[in-house]
């Protein structure tokens, strides 16, 4: 079968994805149930080896963000559907986004720090995040390098477009886009947003949880302006790594 004849097949599905919400919910159960089955598949194999599971992981969000474009083009969609544009801009507007990025990653750290809080009240004890999963980290500089890079492309720019935009957006949709559809959007992608978090521990789970809020509301307020939050998150990411490294020295 030619690609012209799949052409009718894939339009049929384009349009089911556009107004049927079963097809809607399918697309996102679908899409955590691949990786989530991938990811448990493959965990196993590698044993103790915290660069293998960390590949894996990256491996995961990779996977994800191929679903997420084949979405797109089922449905005849943009990247600036999601706000993510790749078009040149000016001195002046990068300047802008370059601070309005400063200020999100400033306030998805306020969200970090409130997470902290309310676990500690809640378990009375101020445990951190589980974080043993970047020791491969101690006194390699190297690998911080290569980290930061995987770090970059899987978790910076993956998940801003898998956990803020396509979540919001696909369920918004399933709410005809409403004002109360896009709060309960906000609310829900940021509690899977923590979720996958898990090998964080539960404070880690929480702490990144009310980061996703805060990063999902900003995703709104700022009229979808994803590289803002991208950015964002890639302070955050470099911030952390850094501190990792130089914790273990």
């Amino acid at each position: 079968m030619n690609l012209e004849e799949n052409q009718p097949f894939r339009n049929q599905i384009g349009k089911q994805l556009q107004t049927n919400w079963l097809f809607k919910l399918g697309e996102i159960f679908l899409l955590f149930f691949i990786v989530v089955a991938f990811v448990a598949l493959i965990l196993p194999l590698v044993g103790d080896n915290l660069i293998l599971k960390q590949l894996i992981v990256w491996a995961a969000n990779i996977m994800m963000l191929i679903f997420v474009w084949a979405g797109m083009r089922l449905r005849g969609e943009k990247w600036s559907d999601f706000g993510l544009t790749f078009k040149s801009i000016s001195v002046s507007e990068a300047m802008k986004v370059f601070l309005l990025s400063v200020l999100v990653m400033v306030l998805a750290i306020v969200g970090f720090v409130i997470g902290s809080i309310i676990m500690a009240n809640i378990t009375g004890i101020p445990e951190g995040s589980n974080l043993g999963g970047y020791d491969y980290l101690n006194d390699n500089i190297g690998m911080l390098l290569l980290t930061l890079g995987g770090v970059y492309i899987a978790s910076s720019f993956g998940e801003e477009v898998i956990y803020r935009a396509f979540l919001i957006n696909r369920i918004s949709e399933l709410g005809q886009n409403t004002k109360k559809a896009t709060i309960v959007a906000i609310i829900l992608s940021s509690i899977i947003f923590g979720l996958i978090h898990y090998d964080w521990g539960p404070m880690g789970i929480v702490q990144t949880g009310f980061m996703g809020l805060v990063l999902g509301i900003c995703y709104i307020k700022l009229k979808k302006r994803l590289w803002v939050l991208i950015l964002a998150h890639a302070y955050m990411d470099t911030i952390l790594m850094v501190q990792l490294y130089l914790a273990s020295n």
